[in-house]
Order: structure tokens, then sequence, then C-alpha cells
């Protein structure tokens, strides 16, 4: 199974908290004139992101219970106005985070124990991936009309419509539709469409290489290390992004470590690269990048896992 990057989920610039502080304000105006505009005003305050309480959560338990009051609080605002591209990019990043974090991630660790109710697991991931594909495509949509039925068409014309200000939505759009690939590789239809991610995913590489800690870098890393062509050049591709993503996060991504790690080390059966990359990951003090504290606490928690699970992944 190919793995999903962790940053998929950096929680540093989740909605969920801006969701919460502003729900309220919806509910109020619900029967008002200006409903319309109080959505639109909500909508912008999600799009921004940076900055939220969930973000700096230390409790992955607490933060978990609280986002599908969020993530439905945005699809109600959806109903109102579902052409809204700032409602369903935060839709779009929700959902993804939510399922790697909470539904995909939690499933990884009870599948030796429990295969069944990890599989279970794993089919509710892809349904809230997709859905999150779908809101992804629905705001490319709604921001270039006609670019849905490019995109399944030509996927890098359609890519090449794409402008900085549509990097962050075009790659939730990826991880959506990346991470539903990869927990579905006995499904034709999916695996099909991984050029699709590739041709997004080399898009928001272009405008904006540098958003959410390098973000972009490590998903490139699973999908390049995932593909066919060269071994070669696959694996200067992937230790080009490795290197990138560790150079813009600066520290403050311990799931770079953790994605090589699965991507690379383990398809190389390198022992000791893999236990030095999550010792990496291990090492950084979340309390030293508040802004990004949920996102390394998850991170790291997999890596405990991963490292417990050492002597199964090695051949020696």
């Amino acid at each position: 199974m190919t793995p999903v990057p962790l940053e998929t989920f950096s929680i540093r610039n989740a909605p969920w908290g801006r969701v919460i502080a502003v729900g309220g304000l919806a509910l109020v105006l619900a029967g008002c004139s200006v409903k319309q505009f109080a959505i639109k005003e909500i909508a912008s305050s999600l799009a921004e992101g940076s900055g939220s309480a969930f973000a700096q959560e230390a409790d992955i338990e607490l933060a978990g219970e609280a986002i599908p009051f969020s993530l439905k609080l945005i699809e109600s605002l959806l109903a109102a106005q579902p052409d809204n591209a700032d409602l369903l990019m935060a839709a779009s990043a929700g959902f993804t985070q939510y399922a790697k974090g909470w539904v995909e991630q939690p499933a990884n660790f009870i599948a030796d124990e429990d295969f069944f109710a990890a599989q279970a697991q794993y089919e509710r991931a892809v349904r809230f991936y997709l859905r999150a594909y779908d809101y992804g495509l629905q705001g490319l949509e709604s921001r270039h009309p006609g670019f849905s039925a490019m995109f399944r068409r030509d996927a890098i014309a359609a890519a090449a419509m794409l402008t900085i200000a549509d990097a962050e939505l075009a790659y939730w759009t990826a991880a959506g539709l990346g991470s539903a690939i990869s927990l579905s590789r006995t499904n034709p239809e999916l695996l099909a469409q991984l050029p699709a991610v590739e041709a997004l995913g080399e898009r928001v590489l272009t405008l904006n290489a540098e958003w959410n800690l390098g973000a972009i870098h490590e998903l490139l890393i699973t999908l390049k290390a995932a593909g066919t062509g060269d071994p070669v050049s696959i694996r200067a591709a992937v230790l080009g992004h490795y290197d990138e993503a560790v150079r813009i996060s600066a520290g403050a991504s311990a799931s770079v470590y953790v994605n090589l790690a699965e991507a690379v080390s383990i398809q190389d059966q390198d022992r000791a690269q893999f236990e030095v990359l999550l010792q990496r990951a291990l090492a950084i003090n979340a309390d030293r990048y508040p802004d990004n504290r949920l996102a390394i606490l998850i991170a790291q928690r997999r890596a405990e896992w991963l490292l417990d699970r050492v002597d199964d992944l090695f051949l020696e």
C-alpha cells in the first residue's frame, strides 16, 4: 500500500478553529436578509486558515472529536452557497486531513490485530477522500468554468489554466484524490486517475513550491516513489523533493522524515536509514513550532508505530 504523505494533514492550515468561532454567527443570521453576506464573510475567514486553535492543539483525540462538527457546519454553509470557492476549499482540506489523521491512520494501527475492522475504516477513509476531491474539483470549477470537463479529458492542459491563487485548492484536490488512490490499489478506475494527480501536483510545484512548509514536495515524494520508469531518475526525483521539503520546513515538519522512510527505506530494505529518519522525526520538539504542533504530534505517533514494527518490515 502506497503511503500517503503525512503533510496531507498539516493542521497548521486547517480551518476548523475558525469554523467553531464563527458557527454561532451563522446560526444567528440564518433567517436574516444578510445571510448571504455573512456566509461570504465566514467563508473568507475559513480560507485564511493559519493560526487556528486546532494547529496548536496538543491533544490529538480532543481535536479529532471536534472536527466532525466543523466539517458538517462547512457543508451546511455550502448548501446555501454551493459555488463558494472558499467554502469548497475548506471542505476539501478538512475532509482530507480528518480522513488521514483520524480515520486512515488509526486503521493502520489496528490492521494486524483486526483486519476486517481496519478494512472498514479504510473504506470510510476512501469515501472521505473522494468527498474532499469532489469539493476541490467543484472549487476549481467555480473559479475556472469548464475546468472539470477539461481535467477529465486532459489533466495537464487543465492544470495549466490554474494561477498562483489556485495553488492551495489544487493541492487539496490532488491530495484527496491521491489519498483515495493509495487506499484503492485494486480499483482500476481510480488508478487510471493517478496521472491527473501528478498533473495537479506538478502545477502546484510550479505555482507555489513553498506553500505550507513545502507540502507539495512531500506529496510528490509519495507520487514519484510509487511511479514507474527509470529507477535512477525516480530515485533522484524523490530525494530532490525530500531535500527541498527539509529545507523549506526548516525543522518544523516531522512528516517529511516519516514519508521518506515509508516511501523509500522500506522499499530498499534499508533498516538503518529507516530508523535514522524516524528518530529525526521524533527528535523534533513540537512546542517549538506551535503553529504546527498537532501535525508534528500526529507524525510522531506514526513514527513510533513504525519503529515498533521494524522487525516485521525488514527481512534480515
